[in-house]
């Protein structure tokens, strides 16, 4: 009779195989060989599942995503809220059980993981947040910030270049309450990796600052729990356990590439379940099994209470700080529109020099915003000046620094939002958000509201030439669903832009220019519209509509002055933000562009592909269609046709004059 240890780690294996099966989509071989790594994860996990927002929990992160029905055997038998019948709709339209785990959707899944390498950037935020979290609120007695982060990758995750950069930033921050599994099975979709990747994870890892241990056998669960115990024992190092285990372990195809991304097949399941001595009805688990994973549960039902009766303690003998820790935890934030002082500004300035004023205001209002900068502080004016920066030694500082790390970085932010507690933000420049591409996308998946500020705009970055010069960026970041992209044309349209932003649900980005920005009149809170009248026409009717974003907004206020010179009446639009514009009514939107004026002209410094949208078949577009050059700005923008006399050409051109 099999030990319930031994069942228990079964019946996530069968469960996965008949769930992958079922579907004809999936990847079982993982789900069979790091079973073991998994049962052990979470019987060394605090949590309360009838609780899984409980603030004192350890995470578990899966970044090797692919291997999504581990996540959902797991948290179907440990008794998370999933149902059998989930399990069987496993890949199905709606299913709480998709493809990869999806934060929000699934009860228990910390993150969406879908891209190999952003979950273990994820769970170095989250132990980041932790942290920092445990520095600000914990006192002596009082540990009412203490848990642990664990993920599991594989392969695939540790051959990515992201995990190298999370890793290497985890290790500089000392993070000794990371724990990260890696599954090494040797196998990827292509075969063994003997063809690609025979580095020394362990060395490589150890070389990082991190502590790695060992264990041979992923079916040796007493290795396991050792391992975990040293882990946790190690307070200045992040721990990687390598375990070596084997791919579709207990199929016919153990071992092998096929099973790594297909379905196991009829035949080679039910050797699957004769080989585990696995006699049971489809999608059927033996009870003990449910009663053995419960126990874990009821365990951290416990913790939960006793940390709330801690908290209750701590609230006594320190009210003022458990006051804050609730705001912090519910991220409360003040009525930022109506703060005066936020919409002030001293001196015309770059708009990021617009953003740094507006950031180190709000610094002031809210206490859990944190962020830094891909070591482009100084450029980006990300700094928030009234507080410290955040290390291994100095860990009650709110300025991050990332290291030259881009990619992760937007994939740290991540975690550290969906930890809890912390607002983040993060800063770079436009050109360099493709390196962060990927968990910018997530962000915007997770529907979770950090903040990209993304500075040198557009070819106003002048002597660094094309490489340095944004030019599809703004097109690109337009076209993904959920996020915000700004870009403001003075102050007070930063300060609309930063506040949308982290009062929002969504991910945002903040594109900022590098030259000076004048203030503009009619500027404000309009802008929170997206797209409003900043200049109107003296006509009911406009002969003429110009609208712009950002640097070119003053170029179309000049250009209606020089246009009524000839009679030409003319209505300026700023378009901060065509997300927020678009989310307006329908009547709003035909007040600010009214259909029956066709006579339009869009001016942005970047591709012309988004304004064609709002131009019509009629209008012209004054945008970049190619790549820049290296040159002075001003040069540039002469050479691109943004100056005033190229907008009165054009506008005459729509109007056939």
């Amino acid at each position: 009779m099999q030990d319930v240890k031994q069942l228990t780690v079964n019946a996530i294996r069968v469960l996965s195989a008949e769930a992958i099966e079922k579907a004809k989509s999936g990847h079982p071989g993982m789900p069979l060989g790091a079973a073991p790594i998994g049962y052990s994860i979470f019987s060394n996990m605090t949590f309360n599942p009838k609780d899984t927002a409980f603030d004192n929990r350890d995470r578990f992160v899966l970044s090797a995503g692919h291997a999504s029905m581990l996540d959902y055997s797991l948290y179907y038998l440990f008794g998370f809220g999933l149902k059998k019948e989930d399990i069987m709709n496993f890949r199905q339209l709606g299913a709480r059980t998709a493809g990869h785990p999806e934060y929000g959707v699934c009860p228990g899944v910390e993150t969406s993981t879908g891209p190999l390498g952003q979950g273990v950037a994820n769970a170095v935020g989250m132990a980041i947040a932790e942290n920092y979290l445990a520095e600000k609120f914990n006192k002596e007695g009082f540990p009412i910030v203490d848990h642990y982060t664990y993920a599991l990758c594989g392969d695939g995750c540790m051959q990515e270049g992201i995990e190298n950069e999370a890793a290497s930033l985890a290790g500089s921050l000392k993070l000794g309450k990371l724990i990260v599994f890696y599954d090494d099975n040797d196998i990827t979709i292509e075969g063994d990796t003997d063809i690609t990747f025979t580095e020394d994870v362990g060395k490589r890892h150890e070389a990082l600052g991190w502590q790695v241990i060992k264990v041979a056998d992923a079916n040796d669960l007493n290795a396991l729990n050792r391992a975990i115990k040293k882990a946790k024992a190690e307070k200045e190092k992040p721990s990687l356990i390598i375990v070596k285990s084997e791919i579709g372990y207990g199929s016919p195809l153990q071992g092998k590439a096929s099973c790594h991304g297909a379905p196991l097949g009829a035949e080679n399941l039910a050797a699957l379940k004769k080989n585990l001595d696995w006699n049971y009805e489809p999608f059927d688990v033996p009870k003990e099994v449910f009663s053995h994973c419960k126990r874990f549960g009821t365990k951290g039902k416990k913790a939960e209470k006793a940390w709330k009766e801690l908290f209750k303690a701590y609230s006594e003998k320190y009210p003022e700080e458990a006051k804050e820790y609730l705001v912090w935890k519910n991220r409360e934030l003040p009525d930022l529109k109506n703060i005066e002082e936020l919409w002030q500004f001293e001196k015309d300035d770059a708009s990021r020099g617009y953003g740094a004023t507006v950031l180190n205001k709000l610094a002031n209002y809210v206490p859990f915003l944190i962020g830094g900068s891909a070591d482009l502080a100084p450029a980006n004016k990300s700094n928030i000046k009234s507080r410290g920066d955040y290390s291994a030694t100095t860990k009650n500082g709110s300025n991050m620094h990332f290291g030259i790390r881009e990619h992760a970085m937007a994939a740290i932010c991540n975690g550290i939002y969906l930890h809890g507690g912390l607002l983040p933000y993060c800063a770079t420049f436009a050109v360099f958000s493709d390196y962060m591409k990927n968990a910018m996308r997530m962000s915007a998946i997770m529907d979770i509201p950090v903040t990209y500020i993304l500075t040198h705009d557009s070819i106003g970055v002048g002597e660094d030439g094309p490489t340095h010069q944004p030019i599809e960026h703004l097109a690109g970041l337009r076209a993904m669903p959920n996020l915000k992209v700004y870009r403001p044309a003075d102050g007070r349209e930063t300060a609309a832009a930063w506040i949308s932003a982290i009062t929002g649900k969504d991910p945002s980005c903040l594109f900022l220019s590098r030259q000076t920005l004048p203030m503009l009149f009619g500027t404000g809170k309009e802008a929170f519209k997206g797209g409003y009248v900043l200049s109107d026409s003296n006509k009911k009717t406009p002969d003429i509509i110009l609208m712009a974003s950002g640097s070119e907004v003053n170029l179309i206020v000049k250009a209606k002055e020089e246009l009524a010179k000839e009679n030409i009446d003319a209505r300026v639009v700023s378009m901060p933000c065509m997300e927020d514009f678009e989310k307006q009514s329908k009547a709003y939107k035909e007040s600010v562009l009214p259909s029956k004026v066709t006579a339009r002209v869009a001016v942005e410094a970047g591709a012309s592909m988004p304004w064609f949208k709002y131009v019509g078949i009629n209008g012209k577009v004054v945008g970049i269609d190619e790549f820049g050059a290296s040159a002075p700005a001003a040069r540039l923008f002469e050479k691109y046709g943004f100056t005033v006399e190229n907008v009165v050409v054009k506008a005459k051109e729509v109007l056939g004059k």
